[in-house]
């Protein structure tokens, strides 16, 4: 059966479509790095996107995190993705996987993914190969080091933002000082930050441009190939930032930003293209990303902007960061403005399911509290897991659902005529 487009997807098809029209046969203007304004425009208008070149990063980490691509490569990890746009199935030129804490979901395209889990503290996860179970430690390693960096990054922002400092580096590299840029974040404490990066699981992609027989060209700029087309990250923690690893596979050949034939970005060069959503007055920024430069996407930035990210010539992996949110549909249901008849389908289909889950709850808790699961030896006890207290703020809902179930009810009776 066909799902009809919701409102929103609606919407953001007409402002495209509506963009599209007024650009008639003209590209909008965009920069890069040879451009004299490239960095002032993005001190201006994309202040909130900050970017490590490879030589800030240990190249210890660097090492691991290159061979742990490779390894999952090799066992066949990652996949094409079967996704849903406006109503059409279609599979995505990017092999993904997504790794981080077991149970963990994220949902892009209308396609949920779960996550191979990584060996967090108080978990066990097996393997079918120990390279495997290794390569997954590395990225649990990549994103505890992808969080210092970012909260970092958050309290330079908010620092330089108290000290009124406008005029500081947006490119980090082994030579800089490691600074932030000017942004609203009076009032945000240590703990806000955290949360704000606390990075629960990471999508790794892998696409090699050259078995693609067709990419779709950038519509608006006319930046080339792209290899994933403009968005914003779907289902994640409002404010919450994300933080990117890239690896592309180069050789030795390097970007000549002296080249005065070439025009625009380089095509053999990854990039990262950036806009800010439905402005046709501020130029784009197109970044180029070399093997072991890590960029972050901080604050509101993925609400305000929308990036994508342009092919180059070889082989390429990244590893990127989110602080998934789980609960997006009940964030939904509650949504002011929502259409009655939609709120009524979510909450018909979730409410049965969340019921379930609560009474499968209660029941295996039970069993591990029985009596006789009392009397087994300690090493033969079965153990109440997953299990998490009502305040963990690690965890998207309470384990104990009573009150989401019996919220949902009322919400679904309210909207009875």
């Amino acid at each position: 059966m066909k799902r009809t487009p919701t409102a929103e997807e609606r919407e953001r098809e007409a402002k495209k479509l509506r963009l599209l029209e007024e650009l008639e046969d003209t590209w909008l203007p965009y920069l890069t790095p040879k451009d004299d304004e490239f960095y002032q425009q993005w001190q201006l208008k994309y202040p909130k996107l900050i970017l490590r070149e490879a030589g800030s990063v240990p190249e210890e980490l660097h090492k691991e995190v290159g061979e742990a691509f490779l390894t999952l490569h090799k066992h066949g990890c990652l996949f094409r993705d079967l996704v849903r746009i406006q109503g059409k199935d279609l599979l995505t030129p990017v092999s993904r996987i997504l790794i981080g804490n077991p149970g963990c979901t994220y949902k892009y395209l209308n396609t949920r993914l779960f996550t191979m889990p990584w060996p967090v503290k108080g978990s066990n996860p097996k393997y079918n190969e120990a390279d495997i179970g290794a390569a997954c430690q590395t990225f649990l390693k990549l994103n505890d080091y992808l969080q210092v960096e970012t909260i970092q990054a958050l309290e330079e922002l908010a620092a330089k933002d108290r000290s009124n400092i406008d005029a500081v580096p947006v490119c980090i590299g082994p030579d800089f000082p490691r600074v932030g840029m000017g942004s609203a974040f009076d009032g945000q404490d240590e703990m806000d930050f955290k949360n704000r990066a606390a990075y629960n699981v990471t999508l790794l992609n892998f696409m090699d441009p050259q078995k693609m027989p067709y990419l779709k060209e950038e519509p608006y700029f006319g930046m080339g190939k792209m290899a994933v087309s403009w968005h914003h990250d779907e289902n994640l923690v409002e404010r919450s930032a994300v933080a990117v690893y890239n690896y592309s596979c180069e050789g030795p050949e390097e970007e000549n930003e002296e080249d005065p034939q070439l025009e625009g970005r380089d095509p053999d060069i990854w990039h990262v293209g950036f806009k800010i959503s439905w402005d046709i007055e501020t130029p784009g920024l197109a970044i180029p990303l070399h093997q072991g430069d890590c960029y972050f996407m901080l604050d509101d930035l993925n609400a305000t902007h929308q990036h994508c990210v342009l092919a180059g010539f070889p082989p390429r992996f990244s590893s990127t960061h989110r602080v998934a949110e789980t609960n997006a549909v009940l964030r939904e249901v509650r949504r002011e403005g929502i259409p009655m008849e939609q709120r009524n389908e979510i909450l018909t289909a979730i409410l049965t399911l969340l019921a379930t889950r609560q009474n499968l709850r209660r029941e295996w808790h039970a069993r591990c509290q029985s009596r006789i699961a009392r009397t087994l030896p300690v090493d033969q006890k079965p153990e109440c897991r997953p299990y998490w207290e009502k305040d963990d703020p690690s965890m998207p809902l309470p384990f104990d659902l009573t009150d989401t179930v019996s919220d949902l009810k009322g919400l679904l009776l309210e909207a009875k005529p």
